[in-house]
């Protein structure tokens, strides 16, 4: 059992994706660039328009682990500021 004020384990220092790994990564469907989500809970293919979630610092780049993105969503990570990337 763990304790109440513990972080819970994605929020551990251990499980951070390192931005190094970031720029490496590529779409699995269209080899493009992926954007990190601003929580950093997800990797964005804007191109194919899938998020990929990250599990303990690992992303999961597979379809089945995937969810779809609306074009809303597309279109504001479109226009967000490089810096925030």
């Amino acid at each position: 059992m763990t304790s109440p004020d513990a972080p819970p384990p994605d929020d551990n220092p251990r499980y951070r994706l390192d931005p190094r790994t970031i720029e490496m990564l590529v779409c699995p469907v269209t080899k493009t660039r992926l954007t990190l989500s601003a929580d950093g809970s997800e990797l964005i293919s804007i191109v194919a328009r899938y998020a990929f979630p990250i599990r303990k610092g690992v992303p999961l780049l597979v379809i089945d682990a995937a969810r779809r993105i609306d074009e809303d969503e597309a279109e504001a990570l479109r226009n967000r500021p490089a810096s925030d990337n």
